[in-house]
């Protein structure tokens, strides 16, 4: 079984770009555009937008998500027993020292970031514009994978589950598959997950 996991929101408790850019960024950019994605705006031009906010160094960002931000109950275990594949739409310079904070070695996918000081700029891995969703999206991370199992939280999560054999949701994503009909299971955190999959199995 090959597991496939989201990071913000999912694997942390709260979504470290959110979290920066209400901090460092612009609080009133970010709750405009969140509005527009799928609509007029494509998440990754969403997401340059919103990044393009932050002109804070590096290393402040970094200390203040090292300061405030959990990773979810469970994970590290998960991460010994499945070694799942997170694939994110968020960057490796603000996930990778979160792991790292924690003594987690955990495969990631995920974008890119040059912290300019005249505002952030997002530079994103090669995705396919998808033919589902009809935009680059995470199901060009999972190409090849065969019954994967995927766990999600958000609107990057919704064309991705949808090639999954069995999914996991919370919060916006299961509002999403319910509202659709679509089946998944909800969880709390890694060790529902765990306990789900462990009775699966036997």
């Amino acid at each position: 079984m090959q597991l496939v996991v989201d990071w913000d929101g999912t694997v942390t408790a709260n979504d470290t770009l959110h979290a920066a850019i209400e901090r460092f960024g612009d609080v009133g950019v970010f709750r405009a555009l969140e509005e527009e994605i799928g609509r007029r705006l494509t998440l990754q031009e969403v997401i340059s937008v919103e990044m393009a906010t932050i002109s804070a160094p590096l290393d402040d960002v970094v200390a203040f998500l090292l300061d405030t931000i959990a990773l979810r109950a469970g994970f590290r275990e998960l991460v010994e027993r499945y070694d799942p594949l997170v694939v994110s739409m968020g960057f490796h310079e603000l996930i990778n020292p979160l792991l790292e904070r924690d003594g987690i070695d955990a495969r990631v996918v995920a974008n890119r970031l040059d912290p300019a000081p005249d505002g952030w700029r997002a530079v994103f891995r090669e995705q396919e514009t998808c033919a589902v969703c009809g935009e680059p999206c995470k199901r060009s991370d999972v190409a090849g994978l065969d019954g994967f199992v995927y766990v999600g939280d958000g609107f990057s999560d919704r064309c991705v589950a949808g090639a999954a054999s069995r999914v996991f949701a919370r919060d916006g994503l299961a509002e999403y598959l319910a509202a659709r009909g679509i089946p998944f299971e909800p969880f709390t955190d890694f060790r529902d997950l765990d306990a789900a999959l462990s009775q699966a199995a036997s």
